[in-house]
């Protein structure tokens, strides 16, 4: 394959691994965009229905929480176990470092008949200026108290450390396993509860969980940028390499068709004829007295003119 025959190669399979990647970025951004669309339209739809009991949405406690159900406002009736209050960290609320408060909620009656915990988040107090300072947390509702929730689906659970009496994530197991409830008879429920309301209200209430975003975010306009992207990378690599087919490079020393090859230095020097007689007058000057280059016009029995002279005309041409 000749040179450019390669450089053409290259440009093409250029342009199609650049194509290819920025294909699947922008497929990978619409992905982000549907579903992100997708949670948009189960908060809207579910954050101001009417609450209803339990057993409604999650006739077993144990099985997972329906995305379709996640947000919907539900009410049980039972009592809390503040002796097994939890901290979740490191969740800022409108900037503020914050600690979201998990408390256990045991309902007195459930669909299967068994007795269950339910993990509420009740709210969040601030953290102050300093982590590891003691938070001082109200009391839940004491007696039994009927709550609305709105259920939403465990977190992954945290590789990360934290202090005793708190969790990185609202997993389940490791937030009762950090509040030490004995789970003797107990069933736990796979989801767990936002705090709406509760009844009798608490003698001092915790800050109010904020609603979520219902931002969609760029992932839709970075889909097309990345689609853009592939298309032009595409289209002009693919120039490029039928340019190097249609145009090629001249390779020093050689020239088409099998004709004589020509030397570099000669090909760079493209000057018109006075040029050339200009080139000469100044090489038969440099040469030694009585010596001429060939070529060379001048009557053998001429006085050789004087240099200054002449590299004086020179200059004035």
């Amino acid at each position: 394959m000749s040179p450019a025959g390669r450089r053409a190669a290259g440009f093409v399979l250029l342009a199609l691994t650049l194509a290819t990647v920025c294909t699947f970025l922008g497929r990978w951004q619409w992905n982000r965009h549907v579903a992100r669309d997708a949670a948009i339209a189960t908060v809207e739809a579910n954050w101001a229905a009417d609450p209803v009991p339990v057993a409604q949405v999650l006739p077993d406690p144990t099985a997972a929480l329906p995305d379709a159900d996640e947000w919907r406002s539900v009410t049980l009736t039972g009592r809390y176990d503040p002796q097994a209050t939890v901290l979740l960290r490191n969740r800022p609320v409108d900037g503020s470092p914050a600690y979201h408060v998990l408390v256990p909620f045991l309902p007195e009656e459930t669909p299967t008949g068994r007795s269950t915990v339910l993990v509420v988040d009740r709210g969040w107090v601030p953290m102050g200026e300093d982590a590891s300072a003691t938070v001082d947390l109200p009391d839940p509702p004491t007696g039994t108290v009927t709550v609305t929730v709105r259920l939403r689906q465990p977190e992954r659970p945290s590789t990360r450390s934290a202090p005793a009496g708190q969790v990185q994530s609202v997993d389940v197991e490791q937030v009762l396993a950090a509040g030490g409830l004995d789970m003797t008879g107990l069933t736990a429920y796979a989801s767990y509860g936002s705090l709406v309301s509760e009844d009798p209200a608490p003698a001092t209430s915790l800050g109010e969980l904020p609603a979520p975003s219902t931002d969609p975010g760029s992932h839709l306009s970075y889909a097309f940028q990345w689609w853009v992207f592939a298309a032009g990378s595409l289209g002009a690599f693919t120039w490029m390499g039928v340019r190097e087919v249609r145009d090629p490079r001249p390779v020093p020393g050689q020239t088409p068709h099998g004709s004589a090859p020509v030397p570099a230095a000669a090909s760079r020097r493209r000057g018109g004829r006075a040029e050339d007689e200009e080139d000469a007058l100044i090489d038969a000057q440099l040469a030694p007295d009585g010596a001429h280059e060939p070529g060379d016009q001048s009557p053998a029995g001429d006085p050789p003119a004087d240099s200054g002279t002449q590299a004086s005309e020179i200059r004035s041409r």
